[in-house]
């Protein structure tokens, strides 16, 4: 998936989980955060971030935060980028399939339904840009939503469905990936369980650049 206007900048503060402030050029902007997480670790002071030009011209905040650099890595922060390149890498990963995004079954909405041959597979998918000394730990902060999501799974899976997560890494050169105990144990144990009942697990990393992000290769997996 690629942006068609990026510049950098030099992050300020972060007033509120959806607004930043950012110096481009000697100018100060109030840019939208494309994440609601919280992203301690990424947005700090001084943090060079790269910012991304709304597609609605009347909008009140003309540019989108997409990625900050840490420590020479380049880490896309943007919510909606892991759908829209999953959306691209599906079609590699599942050749000739048809491939339907937020796929809504009982209470739940996944993120993509794929049908291949006489297969149907249930896939969703998690973006991931908390990393600590190159392990990539995913949530950020608690989820009950994603906890939902993963009992749907399960269900499935135990249903005789196949039933998918897929951890978009949105950065590469990192070692493994891993739930995020500390943060929510009871998502950790919900994924453990999942795995068990048989929902196929993968993690991805991303070539990421200052106006694209691309699915590269595979992470390795510890629960």
């Amino acid at each position: 998936m690629e942006y068609k206007k990026t510049v950098r900048g030099r992050f300020i503060d972060r007033p509120n989980r959806f607004i930043a402030h950012v110096e481009v050029s000697g100018e100060q902007l109030v840019c939208h955060v494309k994440n609601t997480g919280r992203c301690r670790e990424l947005l700090i002071p001084g943090a060079s971030v790269v910012l991304c030009a709304a597609e609605n011209p009347a909008r009140k905040t003309a540019w989108d935060l997409i990625a900050v650099e840490k420590a020479g890595r380049l880490i896309n922060i943007d919510s909606q980028a892991p759908n829209a390149a999953a959306a691209a890498f599906l079609p590699i990963l599942f050749p000739g399939a048809e491939i339907h995004p937020e796929y809504k079954i009982g209470t739940s909405r996944l993120d993509f339904f794929i049908k291949t041959g006489d297969e149907c597979v249930y896939l969703e998918v998690k973006g991931v840009t908390l990393e600590e000394n190159g392990v990539v730990l995913f949530p950020d902060a608690p989820t009950q939503r994603g906890t939902k999501h993963l009992h749907t799974l399960t269900r499935l899976a135990r249903e005789g469905h196949r039933a998918c997560v897929l951890f978009v890494v949105q950065m590469e050169g990192v070692v493994y990936f891993t739930p995020n105990r500390r943060m929510d144990p009871d998502f950790a144990d919900t994924l453990a369980e999942a795995a068990d009942a048989g929902v196929e697990l993968l993690a991805m990393d991303c070539h990421v650049t200052e106006n694209s992000m691309k699915i590269n290769k595979p992470v390795e997996i510890r629960l």
